[in-house]
């Protein structure tokens, strides 16, 4: 089993106007560095193997978090295609109809030009099963992004992503998700980081 604690990056000056980044290397901004700098990782989080996404943003977090992190593709954050760099509310007066249309889709909800979140979680669970190497059991962190967590989030509770989750999860926390034999379960959502 491989026991996987997925962190999100801080705020980013995309993340403040609600302008859906993608793949577009936006890096923290000084709320950002702040939110990260009141972090504390407990003591069997700082010693297990990090991983980060190719992105600015995760890479400045986990330099903030203090963590030895290396940088992986498949932790790369959904690709907003034609999307990246609108907001929810520019897309709906866009085109609503469209919009709508992709909205039901859910799981399968997909850009001109991007990834749904389906092919994200297919993405990052053919990482984890990379890494199962003769049913070591194995303890990681992934320093990400919110498309990927709730990606992952939504295989491990057979969630469509249509109507709302039944967790809410917090992305100043850590969520920690356990993969085996293909699949994905919950460990624990929610594992706080701030200082009290």
């Amino acid at each position: 089993m491989i026991h996987v604690y997925f962190i999100r990056h801080g705020q980013t000056q995309w993340n403040s106007e609600k302008r859906l980044q993608g793949r577009t290397d936006i890096p923290l901004n000084e709320v950002g560095k702040h939110q990260i700098s009141t972090y504390q990782l407990s003591s069997n989080l700082q010693s297990i193997k990090w991983f980060h996404s190719p992105l600015s943003r995760t890479r400045q977090t986990a330099d903030l978090l203090d963590i030895d992190s290396h940088a992986e593709d498949s932790l790369i954050e959904m690709n907003w295609g034609a999307w990246e760099g609108k907001t929810l509310e520019e897309l709906r007066n866009q085109d609503p109809l469209d919009f709508a249309k992709q909205e039901a889709r859910g799981l399968d909800l997909q850009p001109q030009g991007g990834e749904s979140p389906r092919l994200v979680a297919e993405r990052v669970s053919a990482w984890a099963q990379s890494l199962d190497i003769n049913g070591v059991e194995q303890h990681i962190g992934c320093v990400s992004h919110k498309g990927i967590i709730r990606a992952i989030y939504a295989l491990a509770t057979n969630w469509n992503m249509l109507g709302k989750p039944r967790d809410k999860l917090d992305f100043h926390c850590a969520q920690y998700f356990c993969f085996e034999d293909g699949r994905w379960s919950i460990g624990e959502l929610n594992i706080r980081l701030q200082n009290p």
